[in-house]
């Protein structure tokens, strides 16, 4: 499985070939559906990301305790 970084990289360079126009219509279509399946992994990545992120907060007595991340913070 690629990593995040390994994926963006790779969607970078399918934006890059379709910004340059130098590809048949066939082509376009199929870096366009690696993409796709590449910028929804991301998204997988990231979601999961976000669901183990712990934020560290002061509670009442100056402590720092330990919460989970919720995305309405």
């Amino acid at each position: 499985m690629k990593t995040f970084e390994q994926s963006i990289t790779e969607l970078e360079t399918i934006v890059a070939k379709l910004e340059d126009g130098d590809v048949t219509l066939d082509e376009s279509l199929e870096l366009f559906e690696q993409g796709i399946k590449l910028s929804k992994s991301c998204q997988k990545m990231l979601d999961s990301a976000e669901k183990r992120v712990s934020v560290l907060m002061a509670n009442d007595d100056g402590e720092m305790v330990k919460e989970d991340f919720t995305a309405e913070e």
